[in-house]
Parts: structure tokens; sequence; C-alpha cells
């Protein structure tokens, strides 16, 4: 398997829309099996490539690993695994590092990671790293071209430093782009951002980037709406906006799951089709690990063919 970027590079010049997909490692193993089945299916549909995340400390890692193997070497996904500073070791990294080497993955997207589960802040761990950087910088050192590296955007700012005073706020906003900027001087192929449900956020963030002179490809990350328990744990945690109307309709289909789940298509779908309009090369989408809003999404925005259209086409092949 290749560098994501390299692929992506390819993908822009000849202006190929495409997507991709985000899974996490499940807790059993049995979960395990199951989302082998799903991305099986999924790779049917040709995303550009696909993404693991990585548990807080290495908590997840083996499983990490596990799936990350499968994802590229058995369903034949380019893969990109996921690596944090949380808990982590100069040592533990350079560990991680070298399976990932070992097993054929060329792909790393680099976070500094959640503070630990039962503390607030992140602390770096002794002999670690403090941030995203610090890793960037590291396996750019350590690996030189080898790896593809990928980080991170916030379109409304690291949710650590998303405060309620405008004018705070908004030096906080041009810090974060600041270190934003750093990370891909030091050696970030390209960005993925946070989950937002306010395209305007998510254009005025591209053109900051353009400004500071952040010329790497920019992929919009969409999570969509799935259950309502989920969606307020997750806009919560990360501080993320919500347009007033999304908020009231998710309000008012709190109590009926399936149609939830169907504006959340139609959300996602509205979504992706005004990013691509406005320019994005792509769409990536995070999966939470399941399959049918992610896939009726990029249907709908015509980034993979609907049913129907694979039938016709099928029909017209044998006609």
């Amino acid at each position: 398997m290749s560098r994501i970027i390299d692929d992506l590079k390819e993908r822009i010049e000849k202006k190929e829309r495409f997507f991709s997909f985000e899974y996490f490692p499940p807790k059993t193993d049995e979960g395990v099996r199951n989302l082998l089945e799903r991305q099986r299916r999924m790779a049917q549909l040709n995303p550009a490539f696909c993404d693991i995340t990585w548990g807080a400390g290495g908590s997840t890692a083996d499983v990490t690993l596990g799936v990350a193997s499968s994802m590229q070497n058995e369903v034949g996904m380019n893969t990109m695994m996921h690596l944090t500073c949380t808990n982590m070791s100069v040592e533990k990294l350079k560990d991680s590092l070298e399976q990932a080497k070992q097993l054929g993955i060329r792909n790393i997207l680099a976070l500094r990671g959640d503070p630990p589960q039962g503390q607030d802040k992140f602390v770096a761990a002794e002999g670690g790293f403090s941030c995203a950087l610090d890793l960037v910088r590291y396996i750019r050192a350590q690996y030189g071209d080898y790896f593809g590296i990928c980080v991170s955007g916030y379109p409304e700012a690291h949710p650590d430093t998303i405060v309620a005073d405008p004018a705070q706020m908004e030096a906080n906003y041009r810090a974060d782009l600041a270190y934003l900027k750093a990370k891909v001087d030091a050696g970030a192929d390209f960005i993925i951002t946070q989950l937002f449900y306010d395209v305007d956020a998510f254009l005025a963030f591209r053109r900051d980037c353009l400004d500071l002179g952040i010329t790497v490809p920019i992929l919009p990350g969409l999570m969509p709406v799935l259950t309502y328990g989920g969606f307020k744990r997750m806009t919560a945690f990360c501080k993320t906006r919500v347009p007033a109307h999304v908020a009231a309709t998710v309000e008012a289909l709190k109590d009926n799951d399936e149609a939830l789940k169907a504006y959340g298509v139609s959300l996602g779908t509205l979504m992706a089709q005004r990013l691509l309009d406005a320019g994005a090369p792509g769409i990536h989408v995070y999966t939470l690990n399941l399959e049918r809003s992610a896939v009726a999404i990029l249907q709908n925005a015509g980034l993979v063919p609907a049913p129907e259209a694979e039938e016709a086409a099928a029909l017209a092949a044998t006609a």
C-alpha cells in the first residue's frame, strides 16, 4: 500500500471527488469480527482510504493494530492508523510505529489525544510528548518520508480553547490556526477536521488556512446523526456549534429513532453536497462503526452509485 497523500494528490489533480471512512476498535472479539465483515462490504464502495482510532494511552493498541492489519492486508483498504501521545513514552511510540511498519501500514494520523479516562486535563507522560506537533516532528526525524502523516484541524478551534468571551475566543482560534500551520510545516501531509454541523464554519476555517499559507488538502469530517444520546454526547464533548434549526429538529425527533436517523441522512447529504460544491476534494465520514447512514449519505451525494444505478448498469451490460 502507498502513502495516502500520494493518492489524494492524483485524485485532486484529476478533479476526482473521493470519500473515506473512520472506524474505532471494538471492545470484544465478536465486535472485531462484525466490524471486519462490515468493512469488507464497505470496501466494495472503493473509499480512498480508511482509518482506525487509537485508545487513550494505548488502551486499545493491540486491537487497533490488529484491525489496521486486517483492514490493509485482508480487506485491501489503504489504511491510516491513529497514534496519540496520551500515556505514551517515546519508547512506546517508537514500538507502535515499528509494528505499523512491519504490518505494511504507511499512514499515521498524529494526535495529542484526549486526557486519560477520569482526568480533566492532558498531561504529558514521563519521557513522552505533550502535543501532536512533537509527534509529527519525531516521525519525520526517525522515518523520513516513509509514513504519510495526517493531522487534525478544528474549524471552531480545539475544544480545550473554546471559551465564552468573543475576544478571547478569536485570539484562541487564531492561535489554533498558527499551531496547525506549525504541524504542516513540520511535515504533516493533509488535514482531517473535527466533526461540525455548521458548514459556514468549515468554509471560513478553510479560507483562514489558505490565508495563513496552509495549502495541503483539508478534508471535512462528517459525523451522521444516529441517536439522540450519541449526538448530545459528542457535540458536548467536542463543544461543537449546533445550528438552531439542527438542534430544534434533533430535539423534536429525540423519541423517534428511525425518524432521527432519516434526518441524519438528510442533513448529512445536504452538508456533503454543499461541501463538495464549495470545492472540498472529498468527504471523511465518521462511521461510528455503522454502515447504513454513512453509505446512504454518500449515495445521495453522488459519491457512490445508488443500488438501483448498479442494477441498471448490470442489466445494460447483459443486454
